[in-house]
């Protein structure tokens, strides 16, 4: 506790993702008072042409008052 998936178009390497999941970690830390060793975060590649139907859809548009931030205009 707490697990955090972090859903991104294809094209990121191996590298840049275990950066994003040390950040990720990091600000997880910071902000809710756990240890690292109590946090996860797995990384889900979906394409593109998937991005709003497996995506958008069900995680963004169905769940959006667990939306926290978002750079979209109202």
């Amino acid at each position: 506790m707490p697990h955090v998936i972090v859903k991104l178009w294809p094209g990121r390497n191996e590298t840049q993702k275990r950066a994003i999941a040390d950040k990720v970690i990091q600000a997880v830390v910071e902000s809710a008072g756990v240890p690292a060793t109590a946090v996860t975060v797995g990384i889900e590649e979906v394409p593109k042409e998937r991005w709003h139907e497996e995506v958008h859809i069900p995680d963004v548009d169905r769940k959006n008052a667990s939306i926290y931030r978002s750079t979209r205009s109202s």
